[in-house]
């Protein structure tokens, strides 16, 4: 415990360090602001203009006559018997204010969209991190001091991994709760309607989010305690994403798209993820067999992206746990 907390201290004076997790807050909150503000309702000037607009189009004889048509023909248009085929013909048909206004706020989309960005930026800042950390030991030579002090190595390596997973797990659960819990008072405040259970989701999408920002940071810093390099461990993360579509092309793994890091990235932040694959021959035979799937579509479950994960991450930190009892200490 006490290695751990001097490894928090240690964290916490490192210049660069403070300055990613400032990033970590500046951007999201930047990201989250310009949602914010692009999908602000439109003053009141500019909403009687907009009704303007919608009346005038709304009026024209073409508008009018496809409206008939829906109405009088709604199977036709593709209306479910159940729907309200007024209340449908009428949204299908006639101008919205959406069309000419700014959007609006909709947490279900950022679901999928600013959510996911925000935590692809504050997962790329916890890489950083984690090899920021360990790369100074390394750079200024003051690894063999530590070690002096406390000569069993893998409890050094323990507790700096430990230092840096629980402080970026920590920084990232805050940021996207608070990102979350904001936007929402943002649309409650504007009396847009919030499906059940989706702030509840995006809580959740967060944590996940959290938990995958503690492994990059566990990540950058194995691989710089392997490379004893920052700059070598951000060449081979760079190259792992330029080349890991080819490697598994070349290596002629059955459904290459499983194996790719960003959808197994993704199946985790958004629980559950698709990605396609070449249909099999037989789709282009007249009588295709029932149990054949010609859609080239495929789900990644959240169960499979955090077990391919947690493969990579514990192999990587097994061999640089390894090689930092083995190898000498310059």
């Amino acid at each position: 415990m006490r290695l751990f907390r001097v490894e928090l201290t240690r964290l916490r004076w490192r210049r660069a360090v403070v300055a990613l997790i400032g990033l970590a807050i500046v951007i999201p909150a930047v990201i989250g602001f310009s949602r914010v503000w692009e999908t602000r309702p439109p003053s009141a000037e500019r909403q009687a203009s907009i009704d303007a607009m919608i009346e005038k189009e709304s009026n024209r004889k073409g508008v009018q006559r496809r409206l008939a048509k829906c109405m009088d023909d709604p199977d036709g248009w593709g209306i479910e018997p159940g729907d309200d085929h007024a209340a449908r013909c009428e949204e299908w048909v006639l101008p919205q204010a959406e069309w000419y206004g700014a959007p609006k706020l909709d947490l279900a989309e950022e679901h999928a969209g600013s959510a996911l960005g925000v935590v692809t930026v504050l997962g790329m800042i916890a890489i950083l991190v984690g090899t920021t950390f360990a790369g100074h030991d390394w750079a200024s030579g003051s690894m063999s001091n530590q070690l002096l002090f406390e000569p069993r190595r893998h409890r050094v390596w323990l507790a700096k991994a430990a230092a840096v997973t629980a402080t970026v797990f920590l920084l990232a659960a805050v940021v996207t709760t608070g990102w979350w819990l904001t936007l929402y008072a943002v649309a409650n405040g504007r009396g847009l309607e919030i499906p059940d259970g989706l702030v509840r989701d995006g809580l959740e999408q967060g944590l996940r989010g959290a938990a995958l920002a503690a492994v990059a940071a566990l990540v950058g810093f194995a691989l710089t305690m392997l490379f004893r390099s920052t700059v070598a461990t951000v060449g081979v993360l760079f190259a792992v994403v330029l080349v890991s579509g080819t490697l598994m092309a070349v290596l002629g793994l059955d459904g290459e798209g499983r194996w790719l890091p960003p959808n197994n990235l993704a199946a985790v932040v958004l629980n559950g993820s698709t990605y396609w694959v070449e249909p099999p021959a037989l789709c282009d035979a007249p009588l295709v067999p029932a149990d054949v799937n010609c859609s080239g579509e495929r789900h990644l479950s959240l169960a499979q992206g955090a077990g391919y994960l947690g493969v990579l991450t514990l192999g990587i930190g097994a061999a640089s746990l390894g090689s930092h009892r083995r190898r000498d200490v310059p």
